[in-house]
């Protein structure tokens, strides 16, 4: 999913490395990979880290920087309204 993603919103902009973390235990340990899936975005700083289910597309585009975390409230809010 997440490359997918990565396809999608920053085509050619994008380098994405799979670790095998049972393959390769000391990359995983240098990278400080404490649980799968994750997904580390190294720059443009600042570094993140992404753990978990990468399906949620939104969560997944705030958490490498590419929306604003207020999205999902201002977007929840806007539903509200429609809705009165």
């Amino acid at each position: 999913m997440s490359q997918k993603l990565c396809e999608e919103h920053l085509k050619g902009h994008y380098e994405l490395e799979v670790i095998d973390i049972y393959q390769q235990p000391k990359l995983a340990k240098g990278e400080q990979i404490i649980a799968a899936p994750t997904l580390i975005k190294k720059l443009p700083l600042p570094l993140r880290r992404l753990i978990g289910n990468m399906s949620d597309a939104e969560r997944f585009l705030v958490g490498i920087d590419l929306k604003s975390k207020n999205f999902r409230s201002q977007k929840a809010e806007v539903g509200s309204r429609e809705s009165e």
